[in-house]
């Protein structure tokens, strides 16, 4: 039985759009499934600046497009709609949508994650305009600002840390009384002079103009409410990787993030994970890239096998 598609791609994020662009350019048959818009989390970055090859920030949104337009300029297909469940017989990889199923001969999961919300006030409509979940890529915007951390696990210390070179002050607020980082990490959090620890504390409101300035806060062990001014908040209250339709075919960390070797393959052959799925070390959109473009290579490796081309 022959396969629909040489490479199918699921999800249409920095990873998945630029493993279809190496696919295509492999001269593979490549179709994209993506369950709402390209770009994934990227198309809510308002500027981005640490892209290499982009001196003018530009938006997500502009971005995204851009990749998607690369890809399909080399041959990748886009489809929307979400993927059920897969599985893998005699070889092939068959994809289960509302729509049917559809087959491949190699397969790339780059679904992402989604960040855990505090589901607050104020959350939503300043995403972008001052909420951040990445320190990384908005933290600049904001140098020299007070800016508010939440979370109480390695990200939301590692972020501290790394906002306390940019911040005029970091105050990181976790609801516990203690953090559930590493200890190390957390000690050094606590020496570091430039981050404010308020244990016991909880954020339940951001509120601002036309970009964050104060957060309503809770301090849960003595029920008092207080403002407080900042000039942004970072939320890092956990991850969840987008994997409810991959099942037993794959290995998870135990985080349930996706475990692939050094070439993104996961334990069943023919299946690749690459993006914010993976137990990636470091969640930027230039790694998500590099690991698609890893990804599609080996996929096309791995398809030469197949067909008795390897070389």
């Amino acid at each position: 039985m022959k396969a629909d598609k040489d490479l199918i791609i699921i999800g249409a994020g920095a990873a998945g759009l630029s493993a279809a662009q190496y696919g295509s350019r492999a001269n593979l048959s490549v179709l994209v499934i993506e369950e709402l818009a390209s770009g994934g989390q990227a198309i809510v970055i308002d500027k981005l600046e640490n892209y290499p090859g982009y001196p003018e920030p530009i938006t997500g949104y502009d971005f995204s497009q851009k990749m998607e337009e690369q890809a399909k300029k080399f041959g990748a297909e886009m489809k929307y709609g979400t993927v059920k469940s897969i599985k893998k017989e005699n070889n092939l990889f068959h994809i289960e949508l509302a729509s049917g199923i559809i087959t491949c001969s190699a397969l790339i999961i780059a679904t992402g994650a989604k960040h855990k919300k505090l589901g607050i006030p104020g959350e939503m409509e300043f995403s972008g305009k001052g909420v951040s979940y990445c320190a990384t890529c908005d933290g600049p915007f904001f140098k020299n600002k007070v800016m508010l951390v939440v979370g109480g696990g390695d990200a939301a210390c590692d972020e501290a840390m790394y906002l306390s070179k940019i911040a005029s002050k970091v105050i990181l607020v976790h609801r516990r009384d203690r953090f559930r980082a590493q200890k190390a990490l957390a000690e050094r959090v606590l020496k570091n002079e430039k981050i404010e620890v308020r244990f016991n504390t909880e954020c339940q409101a951001i509120t601002g103009v036309d970009s964050v300035n104060k957060v309503k806060l809770l301090n849960n062990q003595s029920n008092e409410v207080y403002d407080q001014e900042v000039g942004a908040v970072f939320i890092f209250v956990g991850s969840i990787p987008q994997t409810s339709f991959v099942g037993e075919w794959v290995d998870y960390d135990e985080m349930g993030y996706i475990q692939t070797n050094e070439h993104m393959e996961s334990k069943t052959k023919g299946l690749f994970c690459c993006g914010d799925v993976r137990n990636t070390p470091f969640r930027q959109l230039i790694v998500a890239a590099s690991e698609g473009a890893i990804a599609s290579h080996y996929a096309s490796q791995y398809i030469d096998e197949l067909s008795g081309n390897s070389y």
